[in-house]
């Protein structure tokens, strides 16, 4: 639905991560008023200087909490590219947006090893609560770099747990990110129980490893 980018680099060219990969069990982390409470979006949107205009991604959008705010703080003059892997939550997720008159919002279904996005088409995109789902990190992580322009940020929020407990340590969220090539900015404690926020810079292009070339972090926690 959507977007349907042509695919990107295979699953298989790839090394697989040495932990373990939580599972997908709801489209939502909490209630929203809950995280609204938090101001969680709001922090977010700060963190990343996200601003009207913005084309920014909700990588991994589940329910939408981050969909719908976003849409109303780019505006009309912007959009939100709502990606997911489930395509029983982007259907979900589109009825919402029809009821609440959201006319900025796109969808792309994507795979655990590629978003399927189109080429630089992002100005930020956000992994909110999700990271620690994603079934092939490297190709996945591999495969976004090619639809955020130049000058994009990508955050990504999680908890300081195991991988296995629905969080990822930030020690090896910086591991799996940098030897894709990407490049810390800075690292935010979110509000409450929000987790973190951490801040990377998209690897050049022309620069890039090898998917061959990538060599998997090992797992903090030393379980599989």
């Amino acid at each position: 639905m959507g977007y349907l980018a042509p695919p990107g680099v295979a699953a298989n060219e790839f090394p697989s991560p040495q932990r373990p990969i939580a599972r997908i069990v709801s489209p939502r982390r909490s209630a929203d008023e809950r995280r609204d409470a938090l101001d969680e979006a709001g922090q977010i949107a700060r963190m990343l200087e996200l601003k009207p205009g913005m084309t920014v991604g909700d990588i991994g959008a589940g329910s939408g909490y981050h969909t719908v705010r976003l849409s109303h703080l780019v505006g009309p003059a912007g959009s939100v590219v709502a990606q997911d892997v489930t395509r029983d939550y982007l259907v979900e997720l589109a009825r919402r947006t029809k009821l609440l008159k959201l006319t900025n919002v796109q969808f792309a279904l994507g795979e655990p090893h590629d978003p399927r996005l189109p080429a630089s088409s992002l100005d930020a995109a956000i992994l909110a609560h999700m990271y620690h789902e994603i079934a092939q990190p490297y190709a996945f992580l591999y495969n976004l770099a090619p639809a955020l322009k130049q000058g994009a940020r990508v955050g990504i929020v999680d908890l300081e747990l195991p991988t296995s407990k629905h969080g990822t340590p930030i020690a090896l969220l910086r591991c799996e990110l940098t030897v894709v090539g990407y490049r810390e900015i800075a690292t935010y404690k979110l509000a409450g129980d929000g987790g973190y926020l951490a801040v990377f810079s998209p690897p050049e292009l022309a620069a890039r490893k090898s998917p061959h070339d990538i060599v998997a972090c090992e797992d903090p926690a030393g379980t599989r």
